[in-house]
């Protein structure tokens, strides 16, 4: 059962969540017409009246590029507008995910995107541990992730996760916690959500852009960390057969935060995480507000 936060912002006015409700007959419902974000935020730990939001402006800039892709131009200084004043009316006390969402609102049976009105809505709910933090046991998907050229892939576009919930189902109805999916190139791509890392020797290692991926600010966060650290990092194609042999194999996404994978099918990974461990440490305190060289990552809400 999710506990979400009480009101939404919908139809350009904040309204309680139960009454935020659309028409079986709305256009993206059908066609997957509709882009979303997702950012998380905690109270505090250091001061009661002040809630901390991971990477706002960034989430927000996201958004508003996915929102080119439906022909919705929705500048990101809104977005971020909208969320800070959606926290304000929450006053959440417990860690929590935020979900904006933008999508094609018209009543239509016409797959198209010109000549349709579009809209903007916000939710939230309480979320702890998206995966297990102890580490989690995945799966090489039989699904093969979309391609660019068939699907706006910088655009966190609804309509694409249907591959992610095949895979994700796929997944764990055979014994496993998530699925990774390999390219049309037949390269490690990313997880049902997230996005993949290895470490072999000491490096870091990641699938680039031009591997259809998801450019997640997660791993964006990760990978900047890790140069600050001193850990080398590599962005080049991933082979299936080094996820079995990985000195360490990690998944990075807002839900997920940095989730250890301690086995890929039948391989079990070592248990010591050095590289890991550390990316998610300090990751933890910047979120925390906790790390004084990364504190413009952390937007501060005052609910004084």
């Amino acid at each position: 059962m999710h506990n979400f936060l009480p009101t939404a912002y919908f139809q350009g006015k904040f309204v309680p969540f139960i009454d935020a409700n659309i028409s079986i007959a709305t256009h993206a419902l059908h066609y997957g017409t509709g882009a979303f974000g997702g950012l998380r935020g905690i109270p505090d730990p250091a001061d009661a009246n002040q809630i901390l939001l991971f990477r706002l402006e960034r989430h927000c800039r996201r958004l508003s590029n996915s929102a080119k892709f439906l022909h919705f131009d929705l500048p990101a200084d809104k977005i971020e507008h909208v969320i800070v004043d959606f926290v304000k009316q929450n006053r959440p006390t417990k860690s929590f995910y935020i979900r904006p969402f933008v999508y094609t609102s018209d009543l239509g049976i016409a797959p198209r995107l010109h000549n349709i009105e579009k809209d903007f809505f916000v939710y939230g709910l309480e979320l702890g541990d998206y995966l297990s933090p102890d580490g989690i046991a995945c799966r090489i998907s039989s699904w093969t992730r979309q391609e660019d050229r068939s699907f706006p892939l910088r655009g966190k576009i609804s309509g694409a996760y249907i591959a992610s919930a095949l895979a994700k189902t796929e997944a764990v109805a055979s014994g496993f916690d998530e699925a990774l999916l390999m390219n049309s190139q037949g390269k490690v791509c990313e997880a049902s959500g997230m996005n993949v890392f290895i470490v072999r020797d000491g490096k870091l290692i990641t699938p680039g852009s031009d591997q259809d991926i998801l450019e997640g600010i997660t791993r964006d966060s990760v990978v900047t960390l890790a140069k600050h650290l001193g850990i080398d990092v590599i962005e080049r194609p991933i082979d299936k057969s080094e996820l079995l042999i990985a000195d360490e194999v990690f998944l990075s996404g807002t839900a997920a935060k940095v989730t250890p994978v301690k086995r890929v099918e039948n391989y079990t990974l070592p248990t010591e995480r050095p590289i890991t461990e550390k990316l998610r440490e300090k990751l933890t305190a910047i979120t925390e507000n906790r790390d004084s060289e990364f504190s413009d990552w952390v937007y501060k809400i005052s609910l004084a």
